[in-house]
């Protein structure tokens, strides 16, 4: 049986008992009682409740208490108190307190850029709800004191957090602060690391039932066998008892007047006709349009031919991403690429990402935007390595194409030694962390054109594609321009694929740019740029350098050729006048001379660049 079909006579068999069945007036709500009854009842993957939900808590609509509402997640689930998310640590049978922890947020700082805290950017108030703070909770804030207040120039850290430190006591609402004489001894040094702590064990609310309607209420509904819950569409929320039984309360229908009754059915079976034949008609349409749209849309059709659905990454919904990103928020885009661009999001689940939005375009645009869309999905779902940036799902849809990815919240290697705060970011590039910068960006290459089968190659491996984490670790991203080694007959023994040239200007391996034979060695010439990046600090392509300069390669092999290298070396690496590394930067300049050799030939392999690699960071070490 089809499923349209399916569907048609479930409506039908609701639609030819409703005129005959009266349900009691309080389930004539927005929940069908019996079933949000039982869904209440047999829930039990909830943590960290060990039991299925009872009253007052529920994670069906309208049931329990309005207050208590659960969304249900692992490996915490979700409570919203006066449009706060906390986390629900910890909760004792038959008890009448939780243990909660902020969700973390998501905050701007003075520079612009964002990071995520749980400490929350205001006050945690549980005025207006059955919740306060427990005495212990409280207690523990109100003898917090920081050794040396903060305050003018010394305030250098966000607004709000600034204020926090000075007076840990009111990020809780209704906690009085308590005098008492701390000695110095007691002071606390780092108080925000402190409060974080703090935040992250759990912070005790309690309520009290006798003092809440609902709680009185609900007993006598229990009594009588009702599930206890709540309208929803009312926005005072009264309580409401659901009852799964029904009956007949209309007093006419009891009348003992046959002719009625039949009269009565007739007319209800003749309207229920005609509304199955409507409804029908909608579903079939309905089914038919969903139907027409998926075939019609050429990234779903392509996708599914090339890996099966459950090989590839989840699927979202525009209005998730839209949702997570503030309907695209100029404010939360932090980057432009080839062919969209990239905003920072919160995911419903709370994780922090990064969405790409490919905009449709015309004609060749369009067809463009879409092969690297595509290409991207069937690259990154069958690779995985710590040092590649990885895919979380993507959403095809007529208002945009969106690809979601880890957010990586240290900006690119191009932004560290490039970008308007390079001065002070490229500070924190020691010599140190640029060869590890180098070995594990080598290691994503060895990856994907030794381990993977057939190889891929990146074509577009440039400093703004390497993306720099919190602790200086990095990941390789942005596979739109990628390409699997799939040979055919008349390449298969020379190793190479034909293909027109693609990739970032200064970048770019002439030999491929000259005889459209792509190999794995173009992304070692790619890789050799960036290495002379890292030892100069300068751009791959400036156009204000004299025209025999502009591409950084023809710059520092022509001084490499001279002896004259220690002229183009970023002075960052002798601000403390250390000569140490001199050797190491001679032997990184041979290897990045070798990678951008005119004769593909003549360059290293990714296993040779990691191995070399490898060498010169324990020379440096």
């Amino acid at each position: 049986m089809s499923p349209p079909m399916r569907s048609t006579i479930r409506v039908v068999a609701v639609i030819l008992l409703s005129p005959l069945l009266f349900i009691d007036l309080t389930t004539a709500q927005t929940c069908d009682s019996p079933a949000a009854a039982e869904a209440q009842r047999s829930f039990s993957s909830c943590p960290p409740f060990i039991s299925p939900l009872s009253f007052p808590f529920a994670s069906v609509p309208c049931c329990g208490h309005p207050s208590f509402q659960i969304y249900c997640s692992s490996p915490h689930s979700i409570i919203s108190i006066n449009n706060q998310s906390f986390a629900v640590l910890r909760h004792e049978p038959n008890s009448t307190s939780l243990i909660l922890s902020p969700q973390p947020y998501l905050i701007p700082n003075a520079a612009g850029d964002f990071f995520s805290s749980i400490i929350p950017d205001r006050t945690i108030d549980l005025s207006g709800s059955p919740f306060r703070f427990s005495d212990a909770s409280c207690s523990r804030l109100s003898l917090l004191r920081p050794c040396e207040p903060l305050s003018g120039s010394n305030c250098t850290k966000y607004a709000w957090e600034c204020e926090v430190h000075n007076i840990p006591v009111q990020l809780l609402s209704g906690c009085r602060s308590k005098r008492h004489h701390i000695s110095e001894q007691g002071c606390q040094e780092d108080v925000l690391g402190y409060l974080r702590s703090f935040l992250k064990l759990g912070i005790q609310v309690e309520w009290d039932e006798n003092d809440d309607p609902y709680f009185f209420s609900c007993k006598g509904c229990q009594a009588k066998n009702g599930v206890c819950g709540f309208n929803s569409s009312d926005p005072h929320k009264p309580f409401l008892c659901f009852h799964s039984q029904t009956e007949f309360p209309a007093p006419w229908i009891r009348r003992k007047t046959q002719n009625r009754i039949v009269l009565f059915c007739t007319l209800c079976i003749f309207i229920c006709l005609v509304i199955v034949v409507g409804v029908t008609k909608l579903i079939l349409r309905f089914r038919g349009l969903e139907s027409t749209k998926s075939e019609e849309d050429p990234t779903t059709l392509f996708l599914h031919r090339h890996r099966s659905a459950n090989l590839l990454p989840p699927v979202f919904t525009y209005e998730e991403l839209e949702a997570s990103t503030n309907q695209f928020d100029p404010r939360n885009k932090i980057g432009v690429g080839g062919f969209g661009s990239v905003y920072i999001g919160q995911l419903s689940d709370g994780r922090i990402v990064a969405v790409k939005r490919l905009h449709r375009q015309q004609a060749i645009a369009a067809a463009a935007s879409n092969k690297a869309f595509c290409n991207e999905i069937l690259i990154l779902s069958s690779i995985e390595h710590p040092n590649l940036v990885k895919l979380h799902g993507y959403c095809s849809d007529p208002r945009g194409l969106v690809l979601v990815y880890d957010y990586v919240p240290n900006g690119t290697l191009a932004d560290h030694l490039h970008g308007s705060k390079s001065l002070e970011r490229r500070r924190s590039l020691t010599w140190e962390v640029r060869v590890e910068v180098a070995l594990q960006t080598a290691m994503a290459l060895e990856y994907l054109h030794f381990s993977v089968e057939p190889a891929i190659v990146h074509r577009d491996i440039n400093s703004s594609n390497i993306f720099v984490e919190k602790d200086m670790k990095i990941k390789v991203g942005d596979f739109g321009l990628s390409r699997l080694l799939v040979f055919t007959e008349s390449s298969k023994s020379s190793g190479y694929v034909w293909t027109g040239p693609q990739g970032t200007p200064g970048y770019l391996d002439p030999e491929y740019h000259k005889s459209f034979r792509l190999t794995e060695k173009s992304d070692v010439y790619s890789f050799g740029v960036v290495l002379f990046e890292l030892i100069s600090g300068m751009k791959a392509v400036d156009l204000s350098r004299d025209k025999r300069e502009v591409s950084l390669a023809d710059m520092v092999v022509s001084r490499i050729q001279v002896g004259s290298l220690h002229q183009v070396v970023d002075p960052f690496l002798f601000l403390e006048g250390d000569a140490t590394h001199l050797g190491t930067i001679d032997a990184m300049a041979e290897l990045a001379f070798r990678c951008v050799a005119a004769d593909k030939d003549d360059r290293p392999d990714a296993k040779e660049l990691v191995s070399e690699l490898k060498r010169i960071r324990n020379r440096t070490r």
